[in-house]
Order: C-alpha cells, then structure tokens, then sequence
C-alpha cells in the first residue's frame, strides 16, 4: 500500500513537507506542491483522511435533526444547510426525531461523544436546559424553531407576524368567522402562529370562537379531520387559517368531500409555500418560508461556531411573504 514516505521518496521531499502540501498547501511554494502533487497522482495515494481527523479532533461531519422528515417544509432547509456544508468540506448526517422528544435527547449524544464537530436542530422541543448545556460546550445552531430566552444561535421567520399578516388578509377581504387549525402546541412556533391569529382579530374587534380554533398536528389528515369536525359542529367558517399547507390541502379536501367550493363557498389559507401550494387545485394562497435560506444562513453560522469566529448576530429574522393564488376570495 502506498503511503506518505513513497510520495516523500518520489518527490524528494521530506514527509513533513508532503503533509502540508495536503493540509496547508499555502504555507509551501508552488513548484514544491507541484512536485508532490505529480508524485500523489503518479502513486495513486489516498490519504488517511481518518487518521487526519482524528488527529485534529474532528470528523468534517454536522449532524441536522429534524422533526419529521415525511414534512416536504424540511426538504427545502437541509438543501441549504447542505449546499453550504459540502462548500466547506462537510458532510451532513441526518437524524429524524418522528416527533418523540425522547430520540430528539439521544442525538445530543452524538455530540457529547464527539461524532460530529456540530449540530443544526431544527426542532426544539426536548428540555431547554438540556440543549443549553450541550450549547455551552459544542456548537449548536437553531432553525426554524427557538427557545424562549435562549442565546443559542437561531434563525427563523417572525412567525407572529406571518400569522398575523394571514389573518388580517383574510379579514380585509370581509371575513369575520374565521377558523384556526394551529400546530401543535407544545412547540413555539405553533403558539407563535396561534398568537398572530389571535392579534389580527383583536387588531379589526373581531371575536373568536373558541369552536374554531382547534389544534392539528401541521399533517394533511388532521386538516382533514379538524375540517370535518367543523361541519359535524354545524360550526362552519367562511374561511380558514391553517398553520401549514399539509394541512390547508386537508382542509380543502374536507371541503370538497362536503360538495362545497374552495374559495367560493369557504377560503383557505395556508403557511409554508410548498412546492406542491402552487400546483394544487384550487393553490393555495401562503404565507411563504425562505426554507433554502434558513438552511444556508443555518449552516454558516454553525461554521463560525466550530471555527470559533465571533457570532454578530445570535438571531437571524428572515422575511416571509403573502403568496396570493386561488383559494381565497372576497365575500
């Protein structure tokens, strides 16, 4: 097997000299690289990239948990987080919670036990004081979702004011019944969601019925579900706010199921802009995530943590935007 001394012979070089062509190769002059460059590929050398890391104690691994990976929103993220890691040099483990806290912890420990340099959660759901303490001794970054109080770098949407924005557009267009099917509510965003509904109606006098504000699960079948509960309440809004597009297509299929219209007989606005939002029948009118650029920005905050550069900024607010399509309309 070929190692370092045969490049070095080849070369003639020292092996000191062949190592910092591979890991500073700005620290040695051009013909010198150019030499030892000739001499790798001539040998067919494969560096143990291994054993350099683990001299260095890193592994150029970032692990990313998500919540659920079956939700299409998180596609979009780990795009950006990876097209940022692989720039760098790092390759992106992925681990999915399915929502249980439980497993959520026991990621943490694949940090603890140095098998990955850092972490992007993007979820936020275990006990605060647990990631705090992991935060305090490797770098870890928040997307999407934060924790209240937290100085752990996030970066995120103001999800009030998207919520909010929704609410007031379905009103301004002459709706006062409005429904609500938040996510849920142990997770901040979902609140967040729920509380920006709440400000736009108090905002226009508007009250709500407790009947209409019910909480999901941000899944296409508890859209579903919660819509038809509705109609089973004889409690049928002139529109609904749902807090994602999973589950305002459940809504509209709810709808549709009951031989109503979507947006003739009930509007229905939805949170996320998948990319199915658009092609859906009737698509759906959003509030739309910058879900690549949460990843990226994500990703090169975590860079500067494991590089120990200096973080400005420890919570980045991204804008979203109304994405005006076909399921609303005036009344």
């Amino acid at each position: 097997m070929v190692g370092i001394v045969d490049v070095a012979k080849k070369a003639k070089v020292s092996t000191a000299t062949v190592s910092r062509v591979l890991t500073k190769p700005e620290t040695v002059r051009e013909t010198t690289t150019e030499k030892v460059l000739k001499a790798i590929e001539a040998l067919n050398y494969q560096p143990n990239i291994l054993a350099r890391q683990l001299r260095r104690l890193e592994t150029k691994t970032i692990l990313v948990v998500v919540p659920d990976i079956t939700n299409p929103f998180f596609s979009n993220v780990l795009r950006g987080i990876e097209v940022v890691a692989v720039a760098k040099g790092y390759q992106v483990l992925l681990g999915d919670t399915g929502n249980d806290v439980e497993r959520e912890k026991g990621y943490l420990n694949i940090l603890q036990q140095k098998k990955a340099d850092g972490m992007v959660l993007l979820t936020a759901r275990m006990d605060a004081a647990a990631v705090e303490e992991v935060a305090r001794s490797f770098p870890v970054v928040l997307a999407c979702e934060y924790i209240e109080g937290s100085r752990i770098p996030t970066v995120s949407i103001d999800n009030i004011s998207g919520a909010r924005k929704a609410t007031e557009y379905l009103i301004d267009l002459g709706h006062e019944r409005i429904g609500c099917i938040t996510g849920p509510l142990d997770i901040v965003l979902s609140r967040d969601r729920l509380k920006g509904f709440y400000q736009a109606m108090a905002r226009k006098n508007l009250i709500v019925d407790p009947v209409l504000v019910q909480e999901g699960d941000f899944s296409f079948d508890s859209g579903f579900n919660l819509m038809m509960k509705f109609f089973a309440l004889g409690h049928v809004p002139t529109a609904i706010f749902a807090a994602s597009d999973d589950m305002a297509m459940g809504v509209i299929k709810a709808i549709k199921s009951n031989g109503l219209k979507v947006p003739e007989d009930i509007s229905v606005l939805g949170f996320d802009n998948l990319k199915f939002s658009s092609i859906f029948e009737p698509s759906l009118t959003t509030i739309s995530q910058p879900a690549f650029e949460i990843g990226e920005n994500a990703m090169e905050l975590l860079m500067k943590l494991i590089n120990k550069e200096e973080v400005k900024r420890e919570q980045i607010i991204l804008a979203d935007q109304l994405v005006v399509r076909e399921s609303v309309r005036t009344i």
